[in-house]
């Protein structure tokens, strides 16, 4: 029996280790670990940890991939249009005034959905609606 057999638990074994040299200050070290731990937990369906081993490769300063075509989804209603408003430059109050919300409110949207998305910022969030709804223009989704 191998101390380690393919799956879960190396996965898991995986991520510990990343987590490890990234705290070391290793994370060009860390991320081919995580990146594997990421990859398996998510063929396994196993969210929470494919979440922990995602957050753990955006803080080794691996940007996560293009969004898939249905990550909208992931949104709420509200979010995708709060998502949308602010990618097209509105900020936190004009949007809370066109949603009859208060600004924290928005930003704590916000605060939900850049994980979602895989975004770290505004200008990011930007990009990737545009070139979400730039694809449905030509079809592809």
């Amino acid at each position: 029996m191998a101390l380690h057999p393919e799956g879960f638990e190396r996965a898991r074994t995986a991520l510990l280790y990343g987590e490890r040299l990234r705290r070391l200050h290793r994370p060009g070290e860390a991320r081919s670990h995580l990146r594997y731990a990421a990859e398996t937990f998510e063929r396994a369906g196993a969210e929470p940890w494919a979440r922990r081993a995602h957050d753990e490769l955006r803080a080794a300063g691996e940007a996560r991939t293009s969004p898939d075509r249905d990550v909208f989804a992931a949104l709420t209603p509200q979010e995708l249009r709060i998502a949308k408003l602010v990618a097209g430059g509105a900020s936190s109050k004009e949007v809370a005034a066109q949603l009859f919300l208060s600004p924290r409110t928005v930003e704590y949207h916000l605060y939900k959905i850049y994980p979602k998305l895989g975004v770290t910022s505004r200008t990011e969030l930007a990009l990737v609606v545009l070139r979400m709804a730039g694809e449905s223009a030509h079809g592809m989704l």
